[in-house]
């Protein structure tokens, strides 16, 4: 017996279904049965379920002899089901990498519960991925399991039946069946959620919901979506033949109206001459199920009324009329924006006429994130060793909470922004200056970039359009020759700069001012950090921070770091940097797994961390400087040299021990080459070749030389004279670790920052 069994109905989905099925049988948990189902497909599903059967015996290939929808192929693929629980999954969605073990590992932490609810992301043609709005409702602070009346709010939820498992002896023991026509989820999911004796939440994106262009059936204009009255029909009888269900009637009748007022003002679903009808409709439905003296928001009452009295031609009035309100605001809107731009750019043509402040400084980092990065620790020198100079830093109002109080803060595009660009004497930062920025006789550009260029950047790109993504190289050359000063952090970065963005700029070969911090913090910073995240106080904290993959539309990591985190035991903490997924779901969980993605200062997860593993970011060069362990992985070395392509050869000169699999990771933790003599020997050559200058006093340099007009810049300390931080499992993780199990088995493993 298995311990799931999936559901796939499938009709006209024939180039959506094989990674339908795929997502589910390449899930990291596979004790599974899928049961694909054929609603008699004019087109090519039958073959794909054929195909898919024949080549993993978890696949039961079932052919209904005619079409019957999507409810009634449900029904016959829960005949055959034989697993403990039961998902639904349509065949044009798919499944989160990891979504089963994640599901599986939620459904024992909560005994086993009648029905589990998980979040779902909405998969747009265009490749953007967005979380479900209503996810808040899915948290899983308090106790667990749990009965609706403890968490009604779970009735706000998209009430499908693919959004839940379900254990098949509850099922089968209520006889929960799903009726004929559209719209078949609502007399399941109600009288599933109001039944189950237990219910559980996992807070987890476990289904991507495709919102295809054309072809869904909720989106076409039919006569058939008078089918939700029929359904909602089912769902009172249900309760009325329950009366310990009564008490659901306020809100199940709320939810019907919404619900039919938004098939009623959706476009895409009733023909137009069958509006009116539908509303009548929708008179007798509100009339025949209303519970006398139920409250309603005030929101709602007017919608309420325009369906209780059936007044469609006053819904339309209101309609257009809301829709003209629309469209004068907006013109409204546009007039503003537009008086409001030409306003600004009088003011700044003004502000560039009086003269400039010789004491004043403007610095920005990563187009208007918070305090950080080499601008962050350029403007922390600047208050110390140039006091005499105020410092502005320009952020979007949400990360102002990052600026340290000292500083002033302006907002990027505001009249005390433009007023900064204009009269400050020095500008700062570590990206394209603002496009607008016209440069005065006498203002300073410095720029600082990200770090040390190991993957192509700049001109190099322009033979790279996977890597370029739409680059205007023609700005950038615009945007370089501003530059008065480039920062340089060693002799490769040097070389490299001045060839992908040449210029007259001078280029100030004096460390990574970021690094500075690895110098002055002390174990008790470490120590403070490391609390901040919840890394246990005797775990081994190992930070994986993965590449953006250039060749890949969405980010995602490939490697299983539940898997990495259970093999490794219970000493072994992951801290999770993942590149951005353009607004899709954090793949992190689990105790041992922590998602710090959007934590804004890299330089204190490198603190809090034992050790690093990487790929091709260029954060092993700020990690080299800390000297601390490091672990290289590259799973998809020719694909990403195909795609962005790196200066060095990082196999030939690693800065650690080196991973070809996820197998093999594993197995360099486990028996401590991690932290081995011959590891630390390869990161001593890498550090003496990429981090000559970073001492602690790199930031200092860039400010007397810029801003105190010091041509000797200060001596830089031995590599050998050095002493950072160590890290909290210095002393207690030099010995190999018996204790994890040697891995079996290979998979591929994931990108890097």
């Amino acid at each position: 017996m298995p311990r799931f069994s999936v559901i796939v109905p499938a009709y006209k989905v024939q180039a959506y279904l094989p990674a339908c099925l795929e997502s589910v049988l390449s899930q990291s948990y596979q004790d599974l049965e899928v049961i694909a189902v054929d609603d008699c497909s004019p087109d090519g599903v039958g073959a794909v379920i054929e195909e898919f059967a024949a080549r993993d015996p978890r696949v039961r290939a079932l052919r209904l002899p005619e079409n019957q929808g999507l409810g009634r192929a449900r029904n016959a693929g829960m005949e055959l089901a034989c697993g403990d629980y039961l998902l639904f999954l349509d065949g044009d969605d798919t499944l989160a990498p990891h979504a089963l073990r994640a599901v599986a590992d939620r459904l024992k932490e909560t005994d086993e519960p009648d029905v589990l609810v998980f979040d779902y992301a909405r998969l747009y043609w265009t490749g953007e991925t967005v979380r479900n709005k209503a996810a808040a409702q899915l948290a899983e602070a308090g106790p667990a399991p749990f009965r609706l009346t403890d968490r009604p709010g779970l009735l706000r939820l998209l009430m499908v039946a693919w959004n839940k498992a379900y254990r098949r002896e509850f099922v089968l023991r209520e006889g929960f069946v799903f009726p004929p026509g559209l719209y078949e989820d609502t007399p399941w999911t109600y009288p599933v959620l109001m039944t189950a004796g237990s219910v559980a939440t996992l807070d987890r994106v476990c289904v991507h919901y495709r919102q295809r262009r054309a072809g869904n059936i909720l989106g076409t204009v039919d006569r058939a979506h008078f089918d939700v009255f029929d359904q909602y029909d089912r769902v009172f009888a249900f309760v009325a033949a329950r009366p310990e269900l009564d008490g659901w009637r306020p809100v199940l009748f709320q939810r019907m109206v919404d619900h039919l007022l938004t098939v009623y003002t959706r476009g895409d679903r009733l023909p137009r001459d069958a509006r009116a009808a539908f509303l009548r409709k929708a008179r007798t439905h509100y009339r025949r199920y209303r519970v006398p003296g139920a409250p309603l928001p005030l929101y709602a009452r007017l919608r309420h009324t325009l369906v209780r009295r059936g007044l469609h031609r006053t819904f339309r009035v209101l309609r257009w009329a809301a829709a003209l309100r629309r469209r004068l605001r907006g013109i409204g809107a546009a007039s503003l924006r537009a008086l409001r731009g030409a306003a600004l750019r009088l003011h700044y043509r003004v502000q560039r006429a009086l003269p400039l402040r010789a004491d004043r400084a403007l610095f920005t980092a990563d187009g208007g994130h918070g305090h950080g990065c080499q601008p962050g620790a350029l403007e922390e020198a600047v208050r110390t060793h140039a006091p005499h100079v105020r410092t502005t830093w320009a952020a979007r109002p949400e990360h102002h909470h990052t600026l340290p109080p000292a500083t002033a803060r302006v907002v990027p595009g505001s009249a005390a922004y433009f007023t900064a660009l204009a009269r400050s004497a020095y500008l700062v930062g570590n990206g394209h200056f603002d496009a607008r920025l016209v440069k005065r006789r006498g203002q300073v550009l410095v720029q600082t970039r990200r770090g040390t260029p190991l993957t192509h950047t700049g001109l190099d790109l322009q033979e790279r359009p996977a890597a370029a993504r739409g680059t205007d190289f023609g700005a950038l050359l615009a945007d370089v020759d501003r530059w008065d000063y480039l920062v340089s952090g060693n002799r490769h970065s040097t070389l490299v700069w001045e060839r992908v963005h040449p210029g007259r700029y001078t280029t100030l070969e004096f460390g990574s001012p970021r690094n500075d911090v690895f110098q002055r913090a002390t174990p008790a910073d470490v120590a403070r950090l490391r609390a901040s995240l919840g890394v246990p106080e005797d775990a081994v904290a190992i930070l994986y921070a993965p590449a953006r993959r250039d060749y890949r539309r969405t980010q995602c990591s490939p490697l299983d770091l539940e898997r990495v985190a259970l093999r490794l035991g219970p000493r072994f903490t992951l801290l999770a940097r993942l590149p951005g997924r353009d607004g899709g779901p954090a793949d992190p969980a689990g105790p041992r797994v922590i998602d710090v993605s959007g934590h804004p200062r890299v330089a204190e997860l490198c603190l809090a961390s034992d050790a690093l593993v990487t790929d091709y970011a260029s954060l092993m060069v700020d990690y080299a400087a800390l000297d601390r362990p490091i672990v290289l992985h590259t799973a998809d070395e020719e694909a990403f040299e195909a795609a962005r392509g790196t200066y060095v050869d990082l196999r030939s000169c690693p800065p650690g021990a080196v991973a070809r699999s996820e197998d093999e990771l594993i197995d360099v933790f486990a028996t401590g080459h991690w932290n081995g003599s011959r590891s630390a020997r390869s990161r001593a050559a890498f550090r003496e070749r990429f981090c000559p200058f970073d001492d602690g006093r790199a930031a200092e340099r860039v400010v007397r030389r810029v801003v105190l007009g010091e041509t000797a810049p200060a001596p830089v300390l031995p590599l050998a004279e050095r002493r950072p931080v160590p890290s909290a499992a210095a002393g207690r993780a030099r010995a190999p670790q018996a204790t994890v199990p040697a891995p079996t088995g290979a998979l591929a493993v994931p990108d890097s920052h």
